[in-house]
């Protein structure tokens, strides 16, 4: 440990616990290597979400290749990315640079809309392949951590994206091996090295090949030479991405179309730069087929496209090079408004000054009825087709003076939407180039209709997930407490495991921790309402047994056929006794200060929702200073290779050989190894002991006629038994408090029928003053009081002399407290 520790000094401990952790994991196959991978960015680097995108088949699109944690459309992330278009992706997989940007920036995104509002922050690493820039993919990480990835997130993401690069399927590559129609040109000797499919597409033979450049392109029709050659030259090159077609010479026919895409990267050391790229046969797309090929790429395109933007982006693509348009925009039409998802070019210059006066937003003079010549091809559903000159309307005419396209997008005999094609110079039409936007506008109607549901659902998918489970967890007095929860990698969108800390009166704390059945939006709906009938149960005052009790008809009477299970501990942070109840659920996994553990042997209820008369017993721990309680849900200690008994003693193992000094680390060490065909939750305590505790005394007030004197005597009796008769300026105080007291005995004696109990609680340097009774009605504060009233200034009087008052409901009752803050000097305290 000592030589680990030492050779990452300088990196921070978390980097060096990434690298440990990264080398754990051997005998994987690349998949599963590579989800281990991503579990551990969500662990070390403190993310929600970790996504890897890698070049497709045709080199212009970054593709999901696979994910971790929360479902990545809640931020926004989509299956893929256009690599020439400008996306924090794109933008690292080009650039071989890591992009981080936080919430102003994600702000000014052309996909903010998708983005939740809060503190997000999102980091894009480049994965390198082999040596070159952009041979690989990309790694795309999100946060809500406060302040983002920190100096040492970023060096563990560093690993980890290195760490992706030779475990992902199709990210992996040899350096010395070239796929079959890929190439690799220097370009200070003009030496190349091509695969055997680009040798074939130049109709040469391995063995007549010289590896020299100038080989091939003698092979160029020479009207297509110089294009090609300012792709080849260094001088003509820039750093980026290029894509041409060019024909070349065949032995027999006609000559063949290929088409090349390219990009020029620095290798840096005094290593000369490269272009590397592939070749491919273009002539199908320069046959009388050009409309079935695009019409089919686009229906695969879209068939994958969640949202409204997506297939916007999935149109425009499929549109804008066959038609060699110079813009095109795309917008929804909603109550008669036509709402702009996607201009192309993204820059405003390129748009008419009209355009820019609502940039992005609604379409400009955007009612419909507004501008005929739109609305009229709209009525007739059919793509309207404008030759250079013709007369439109001011919002149209400057988005195609060569000549403009309009496009509607029927669905399910509306119309979802409009596309808006436009050409600079005259722009002739052809027969194809109809076809062609008869047929996309359907496909892109349809599928905006289906992206309008798949936004409506992920919107709410959402927001579900991002109120579901607490965002930060409440300080302790005598303890601290860490969650954890990871959900499934399954595809599946939102699950039903839940924890929640919930802070109770007199120094008490109740740890729930459990599990809905099902992972869809039914259940993760039905564990919200349960984890907040939970806490409403547990602030009343309930015990253990009599909360979950509770919660299980509350269940059976919602008449779902889901059930739950859950695990409620009480905690007495003053004693150190817990009390839990278990319905069906797993039991507490405990940790002793001198490092021994025990998985905890108790009575188990039925699960909640089953029988509504179920009966849940309950059992005591009792714990130690330096003690650890683990509760954890099914995902982490079960799976089809692990038995549920065997993944509890895996589980009290972890524990045994941890540190309880840095709770978080324990809690990343545990779901190191979590299986992820189900979701993970993970709720820890350590229980430390309060160093004070605070001094009680109880009353059970007479209802006589003397008993607010009665109260006042005991509770000037109390006070000076506490120590504070002989303390400087305590008799001040001693007043503050027995008016206080006479004000809220006379309130419950007044007001309230039945027993009356006052409590005095000494803690810190202030006295809690409470009195509690059996009517529920919370005691009112009047507003206006006129001068003859012979009452109601009572709790005037308590709000004026308290730091602070209130009520809690009390088992059927209420309890008002006021809480005063005495004199610095005079802290007296019971001594553990």
């Amino acid at each position: 440990m000592t030589n680990v520790v030492s050779e990452g000094a300088g990196r921070g401990t978390r980097s060096v616990r990434a690298e440990l952790a990264l080398k754990s994991l051997t005998d994987l196959d690349p998949r599963e290597r590579l989800r281990r991978v991503l579990e551990q960015t969500l662990v070390f680097a403190g993310a929600t979400v970790a996504a890897v995108y890698a070049p497709g088949d045709t080199g212009d699109l970054l593709c999901l290749v696979e994910s971790a944690g929360v479902p990545r459309t809640l931020y926004g992330l989509r299956d893929s990315y256009p690599v020439a278009a400008h996306s924090p992706a794109a933008d690292a997989h080009r650039t071989g640079q890591p992009v981080w940007l936080g919430p102003d920036e994600l702000a000014n995104c052309a996909e903010s809309r998708r983005i939740p509002a809060g503190d997000v922050h999102l980091a894009a690493l480049p994965v390198r392949a082999g040596a070159a820039v952009g041979d690989g993919g990309c790694l795309l990480v999100v946060t809500e951590s406060r302040g983002g990835f920190d100096d040492e997130a970023r060096q563990c993401l560093g690993l980890l994206a290195d760490a992706v690069a030779w475990s992902a399927p199709g990210l992996a590559a040899d350096p010395g091996e070239l796929p079959a129609n890929a190439f690799s040109l220097a370009m200070n000797s003009g030496r190349v090295e091509v695969g055997d499919e680009l040798l074939e597409l130049f109709a040469l033979d391995r063995s007549d090949f010289d590896g020299k450049v100038e080989s091939l392109l003698g092979l160029t029709v020479p009207e297509d030479l110089p294009s090609l050659m300012s792709v080849v030259e260094a001088d003509h090159m820039s750093i980026g991405d290029r894509e041409l077609e060019f024909r070349v010479f065949q032995p027999a026919g006609p000559p063949r179309w290929l088409r090349l895409r390219g990009r020029l990267v620095t290798a840096g050391e005094g290593r000369p730069a490269r272009l590397v790229g592939t070749v491919g046969d273009a002539s199908t797309l320069r046959s009388g087929v050009i409309d079935v090929a695009r019409v089919q790429r686009l229906a695969a395109a879209l068939a994958t496209a969640g949202t409204v933007r997506d297939v916007s982006r999935a149109v425009v693509t499929a549109l804008r090079e066959p038609l060699r348009a110079d813009r095109i925009a795309l917008a929804e039409l909603e109550n008669e408004r036509l709402v702009v998802t996607v201009l192309d070019p993204p820059e405003p210059e390129a748009w008419p000054e009209l355009w820019r006066l609502e940039w992005r937003s609604e379409w400009p003079e955007s009612p419909v009825r507004a501008m005929p010549t739109l609305a009229a091809a709209l009525r007739e559903g059919r793509a309207a087709i404008w030759p250079a000159g013709t007369e439109v309307e001011p919002a149209l005419e400057g988005v195609g003076p060569g000549g403009l396209a309009v496009l509607p997008l029927p669905a399910g005999g509306r119309m979802a939407g409009v596309c808006l094609i436009g050409w600079d110079s005259p722009h002739e039409f052809g027969t194809d180039e109809r076809a062609l936007l008869t047929a996309a506008a359907g496909l892109a109607g349809q599928a905006l209709t289906r992206a309008h549901a798949f936004d409506a659902e992920h919107e709410l998918v959402g927001m579900l997930q991002r109120s579901l489970l607490p965002r930060r967890l409440p300080k302790l007095p005598g303890g601290v407490a860490e969650a954890r929860y990871l959900p499934t990698t399954e595809g599946l969108e939102v699950g039903g495991d839940w924890y929640d800390v919930i802070p109770l009166p007199d120094n008490h704390v109740a740890l729930v921790i459990g599990d809905v059945q099902g992972h869809n939006a039914g259940a993760a709906t039905l564990m919200g309402q349960m984890r907040t009938a939970l806490r409403a149960y547990a602030v009343e005052g309930h015990p253990p047994d009599v909360v979950v009790s509770h919660a299980n008809r509350l269940l059976v009477d919602m008449e779902t056929d889901l059930f739950a299970t859950c695990c409620y501990v009480e905690v007495d942070m003053e004693e150190g006794t817990a009390w839990y109840v278990r319905a069906g659920h797993l039991p507490p996994v405990v940790r002793h200060p001198d490092g021994t553990t025990e998985v905890t042997e108790s009575d188990v209820g039925p699960p909640l929702g089953v029988l509504p008369r179920a009966e849940y017993p309950m059992s005591l721990l009792r714990l130690q200073p330096g003690t650890l309680l683990a509760l954890t849900t099914d995902g982490l200690v079960e799976s089809a290779e692990i038995d549920i008994e065997d993944g509890l003693d895996g589980l009290a193992a972890g524990l045994a050989a941890a540190d309880p000094a840095h709770l978080g680390l324990v809690a990343d060490a545990l779901l190191a190894g979590a299986n992820r065909n189900d979701d993970v939750a993970l709720l820890l305590l350590r229980y430390d002991g309060m160093e004070q505790r605070p001094l009680r005394e109880s009353w059970t007030v007479w209802r006589v006629p003397e008993a607010v004197r009665h109260a006042r005597r005991f509770s000037r009796r109390t006070l000076r038994a506490w120590g504070m008769a002989g303390e400087a300026g305590v008799q001040e105080n001693m007043d503050t408090v027995l008016l206080v007291v006479s004000e809220l005995v006379t309130n419950a004696l007044v007001h309230t029928d039945g027993q009356v109990r006052l409590d005095l609680t000494l803690f810190n340097g202030r006295l809690r003053v409470a009195v509690a009774d059996n009517s529920p009605r919370t005691p009112i504060r009047p507003t206006n009081i006129g001068w003859e009233a012979t009452g109601g200034r009572g709790m005037l009087l308590v709000e004026a002399m308290s730091a602070a008052w209130g009520t809690v409901p009390v088992s059927g009752g209420k309890q008002v407290w006021s809480e005063i803050a005495l004199e610095p000097e005079s802290r007296p305290h019971r001594s553990l």
